[in-house]
């Protein structure tokens, strides 16, 4: 009974792996069909092949060319803010927090301050928020690198432009 199962196995597999062969001349009709349709493509004519559009360059003259002041490629926002608490403000000031609610303002302010800093709050009313205020500065370099020294206590500290 075993030798007839293998007997049977045997002839099974080799039926199997002879069914499955591919003939050469099927990949020859492939090959012969796909170059036959390449030939139509490049004959089709020039005005029904698809051309490229390219949108044309609009030039502007150069009173209508903006130019930004930040060669030294330090971001600077400029929001219109009125002080709420604080000395006052200088033309870019650091930013280290942003509230919605002035007891969370006037948290981190204390804070600032037990920390030997002259923290202010200033209010955005576009967007009403508060904004803590850790130092400002009259020139956007020592802003810059008041701000870079700030970010390691404080990694969301960003630059405020006032215009005062």
């Amino acid at each position: 009974m075993k030798k007839y199962m293998v007997l049977c196995a045997g002839l099974c597999a080799a039926v199997a792996f002879t069914g499955c062969k591919s003939s050469e001349s099927a990949y020859k009709k492939a090959y012969e069909k796909a170059k036959a349709q390449e030939t139509a493509q490049q004959t089709v004519e020039p005005a029904q092949q698809e051309t490229n559009v390219v949108t044309p360059l609009v030039e502007k003259p150069a009173t209508e060319t903006q130019v930004l002041d930040n060669t030294d490629n330090v971001q600077v926002r400029q929001e219109s803010v009125s002080l709420v608490n604080g000395s006052g403000l200088k033309a870019y000031s650091v930013i280290v927090g942003s509230f919605s609610l002035i007891a969370n303002a006037e948290g981190l302010q204390q804070t600032l301050r037990n920390g030997g800093y002259d923290a202010q709050i200033v209010k955005n009313e576009d967007r009403n928020m508060y904004r803590v205020v850790a130092a400002t500065f009259d020139s956007k370099a020592d802003a810059a690198a008041s701000r870079n020294e700030f970010r390691t206590k404080y990694p969301d500290a960003w630059l405020l432009f006032s215009g005062r």
